[in-house]
């Protein structure tokens, strides 16, 4: 019953049994053009999808994480409006940033969940799209009565919509294509993510910021930017019920982490790495929302020589500056693990983040007075080295599930409510102390996420290695040859062979 209301993850025996018959990866691809919901029980063959098969389907996705992270960088930018324009504190204003990700707490491991195993990727994809659409027209009439309350009821709706996709988009571009290069899908795709992070920003400096009224408490320029959202959403949804998308089932996961070296099937309760990859995400996530959401508070306290309204407009440029930072951060993680394990990518980034956010709390060249150029640079360098580690956490801690991977997904997808916890904390510590000296809440979570990395490296590197080193989807029909289901095609080779030779006798 339980895994019905999940949506059915096969089991073991229900895998073995379609492996005989498996469809190919090309079978697979013809499949999607029904547009028609695949039993997540079904072996379809999207489990063998090569690079060059994957490369429609990863791309018309990424178009969605440009989507959230133009919302993401608006839900920063927002923050530091509102507190001007509807006269609240820091901490009262971290209520946008809690209706946002509470939501992903909600979805990924309620409707959005069973939704994906139920329907899959196709259809998930177009729930999340037309949440996103309506959260988005609930803007307009909250701007009209200008109500904090309103704004977050319509940022709780976006984040359902967001976490939907994120649900979903987030997994499949991890299992779309040969799992040597997962980490590195994610990460790219992830890095178009950035980019609409660095571009919101910029469009509210001169749209949002700069028609803003006589007093500064003008919110129709709101209005405008998420009707414009809304409306492009929506068509969005409808091309996605059109686009060329496999959907890529539990029982193909399983079948191809059996083609895979060293894969033991083991019961979800002991998935030990999942459950400290969630915890890691869930600092992180609320660490990072954190730092991001108060950046441009930072930037006002550390320009004492500016007026409030002017270095609100300034810090959203350098919001921008910072955001672009992150950006290119993300672009370099993806080129290094092309060359390099993604564990030690994991490991170097968070490292950094450990030397550079300490910076950020202790360093200050302007005493007060001044500009504090010093502790406001290394605050950017810490979003710089921020850029890898969420998609990275996530497809590390996927490995090895194979018929768990959906709910696996969900489960890192609702570590994502981390930001609707920890920047609440930030924001109350800052009313008391100073922004600058509350950096040291998202310090003690990163001392967390830090401690996944650094288990990862000393106990999991061979497993994690395996997935790295394997031929599965290189090519057509290609699996590792110490496989179980290589193994087991070898034995059936023999016993056919003997079976001949006793014929020609």
């Amino acid at each position: 019953m339980g895994l019905k209301l999940f949506g059915g993850e096969p089991t073991l025996d229900e895998v073995h049994q379609q492996q005989e018959r498996r469809p190919s990866a090309a079978e697979a691809i013809a499949a999607d053009r029904r547009r028609k919901s695949v039993s997540n029980r079904q072996i379809t063959g999207a489990g063998q999808i090569t690079t060059r098969q994957s490369i429609i389907p990863v791309t018309l996705v990424t178009v969605l994480f440009f989507l959230w992270g133009f919302a993401y960088g608006l839900l920063d930018v927002l923050n530091s409006r509102f507190q001007v324009a509807l006269h609240i504190t820091q901490g009262e204003s971290s209520g946008l940033q809690a209706a946002y990700f509470g939501a992903y707490f909600i979805g990924p491991l309620t409707y959005s969940g069973w939704f994906l195993r139920r329907f899959g990727y196709r259809y998930t994809f177009m729930l999340g799209l037309s949440l996103y659409c309506v959260g988005a027209l609930m803007f307009w009439p909250s701007a009209v009565k200008r109500s904090f309350g309103g704004f977050c009821g319509s940022m709780f709706i976006v984040g359902s919509g967001l976490s939907t996709l994120e649900t979903s988009a987030n997994p499949f571009i991890a299992v779309c294509g040969p799992p040597k290069w997962s980490e590195f899908r994610l990460e790219l795709s992830q890095s178009f993510q950035a980019v609409g992070s660095v571009v919101a920003p910029v469009l509210a400096s001169f749209v949002i910021f700069k028609n803003v009224g006589e007093n500064g408490e003008s919110l129709e320029s709101v209005q405008w930017v998420y009707l414009g959202i809304a409306i492009f959403v929506g068509l969005l949804a409808v091309a996605f019920y059109f686009a060329p998308i496999p959907e890529i089932s539990d029982a193909d996961m399983a079948d191809q982490a059996e083609m895979t070296v060293g894969h033991v099937d083991k019961p979800m309760k002991n998935q030990y790495m999942l459950f400290w990859g969630v915890a890691a995400q869930f600092s992180y996530v609320g660490a990072q929302v954190a730092i991001a959401s108060f950046f441009i508070n930072f930037y006002t306290q550390a320009r004492p020589d500016e007026t409030l309204v002017a270095a609100q407009h300034q810090g959203a440029n350098f919001y921008a500056i910072a955001q672009s930072l992150f950006a290119v951060g993300r672009f370099s993680a993806a080129g290094l693990m092309y060359f390099m394990k993604p564990r030690w990518v994991l490991l170097i980034y968070q490292t950094m983040i450990m030397v550079f956010i300490i910076a950020a709390i202790t360093v200050d060249t302007g005493h007060g007075i001044s500009a504090n150029w010093g502790g406001l640079s290394m605050l950017m360098i810490v979003l710089f080295f921020e850029s890898c580690i969420f998609p990275t956490i996530f497809t590390l801690s996927l490995r090895g599930l194979g018929r768990h991977t959906k709910r696996g997904a969900s489960f890192l997808v609702a570590s994502v409510s981390g930001g609707a916890v920890i920047p609440a904390i930030l924001g109350n510590v800052a009313d008391r102390i100073g922004t600058q000296k509350a950096m040291v809440v998202p310090l003690a979570f990163f001392v967390i996420a830090w401690s996944f990395p650094i288990y990862l490296n000393m106990y999991k590197g061979k497993e994690l290695d395996a997935y790295r080193e394997s031929k599965v989807g290189l090519e057509d029909g290609v699996m590792d040859h110490d496989s179980r289901v290589a193994s087991i095609a070898g034995n059936k080779d023999v016993e056919a062979a003997r079976v001949e030779e006793v014929k020609g006798y």
